[in-house]
């Protein structure tokens, strides 16, 4: 057991700071081969250093939810706007275009649906599949506090060991229970410890006290989930707060995919992500593209 008791909570953040210099628009990036940089830059936008990740790896899991009853008909359509997209490799070879740009970021770890412990995780995807799909990243849950919180751990590890033999990045998603705090104290542990393991990018979850903390002390970009389905305002309000924040973009499935106007909703999220338009200003874009395509 660890011992506790001397440890001091951080304090000093640096938040009004912003990151170091480093030459290389994604942060903690510099020192990596020329590939790998050359994949992050799939991913995030060289021009504003920040990405809109499409998500739309939830039947792994889940199954057909709605919005995703039919990746064909429903998701494709969205890809030439998104500028990196989340999938598994099935849902990529069935049903996404291979003349797609977006950076392909493939779903890495599975095993239990929702009706078992989901914390109870495998690798479920060979590097070298990956790099047959041409894939920028892979995707792990991180389950930091969760009943199999060292698999995770230990099966992060060895997704990073693959990636950096092979020049792919790894992005750890952090895994949060329905049990467990949301709050920034516990998302600067679980997105600390997903970067010291060697993710190269952390997607976790925006919280309104202290997100830029999380921000600051996470040494690779942070993108935040969008989570459960909001109303579009209250998404796009999260999204601008993010950035404000010091997120390096979002990574949105059920609050694009499940709005009444997807594509309206993506539009307005680029704006917010890479205009720095305010959300009632983007709220605007939503309802414009919406009305057009009633």
């Amino acid at each position: 057991m660890a011992d506790t008791d001397g440890l001091l909570d951080a304090r000093d953040f640096g938040t009004s700071a912003g990151p170091a210099a480093s030459g290389f628009h994604v942060k903690g990036a510099h020192g990596q081969d020329w590939g790998l940089r050359n994949r992050l830059s799939r991913i995030f936008r060289p021009d504003t250093g920040r990405t809109v990740m499409l998500a739309f790896d939830h039947g792994y899991f889940v199954g057909p939810m709605a919005g995703l009853e039919r990746l064909d008909t429903r998701i494709a359509p969205l890809v030439p706007d998104a500028d990196a997209i989340m999938m598994t490799r099935g849902a990529l070879r069935t049903s996404i275009p291979a003349t797609t740009d977006a950076g392909i970021v493939l779903r890495a770890s599975g095993g239990p649906s929702i009706l078992r412990e989901l914390s109870d995780e495998h690798i479920a995807l060979d590097m070298e599949d990956a790099l047959r799909l041409n894939a920028a990243a892979v995707a792990i849950q991180v389950f930091v506090g969760g009943e199999h919180e060292s698999r995770s751990v230990a099966n992060l590890a060895a997704l990073v060991d693959a990636g950096q033999r092979h020049g792919v990045a790894v992005l750890g998603v952090t895994a949060v229970g329905k049990d467990m705090v949301r709050d920034a104290r516990y998302f600067r542990l679980a997105t600390r410890i997903s970067a010291e393991m060697g993710a190269h990018i952390v997607k976790t979850y925006y919280v309104e006290e202290g997100f830029e903390t999380v921000t600051a002390s996470c040494p690779v970009p942070i993108i935040v989930a969008g989570g459960k389905k909001l109303p579009e305002i209250d998404a796009l309000t999260m999204a601008y707060r993010s950035i404000q924040e010091g997120a390096a973009g979002v990574d949105m499935g059920r609050n694009i995919f499940q709005s009444d106007s997807p594509a309206g909703m993506l539009a307005a999220v680029r704006a917010v992500v890479h205009d720095g338009l305010k959300p009632e200003e983007a709220y605007e874009i939503y309802k414009e593209k919406a009305a057009g395509a009633a």
